[in-house]
């Protein structure tokens, strides 16, 4: 679905997966639905849409919507600092995630949507 802010309308989606470190299968549990919960507070403080999240025993995926105004690199800066904080603060046992990560992007736009948003900007100002 295309949103908007003042000066722009965008539909950007970013797959996100990163790995604890050690890649020790130990995200399963309490520990799943605990990060779950801390991943969607994290969206919802910063403006982020978490369309999809699966937390598997050695790694994260997380497919997360967010404005033009994010870098991809600031969101996953995000996602895993903030949520090791708050697991680490909250919890006994402790999260730690590798320092590397992937990041691909996934949009929707066909050329007959460009097309209509150009023709819908003839005659207005810009």
């Amino acid at each position: 679905m295309v949103k908007s802010t003042r000066h722009a309308k965008y539909e950007l989606y970013y797959h996100i997966v990163f790995v604890p470190k050690y890649r020790r299968s130990h995200l399963t549990g309490k520990t799943k639905e605990r990060l779950e919960a801390i991943f969607a507070e994290i969206c919802e403080d910063k403006g982020l849409e978490l369309a999809e999240s699966e937390v598997m025993p050695d790694h994260v995926h997380l497919f997360i919507g967010s404005p033009p105004k994010n870098a991809p690199s600031l969101i996953v800066n995000w996602i895993k600092g903030i949520s090791a904080r708050k697991y680490n603060q909250r919890y006994d046992d402790r999260v730690k995630w590798t320092r590397s990560y992937y990041v691909g992007t996934a949009g929707s736009a066909s050329k007959g949507a460009v097309e209509q948003y150009i023709a819908e900007q003839e005659g207005g100002d810009a």
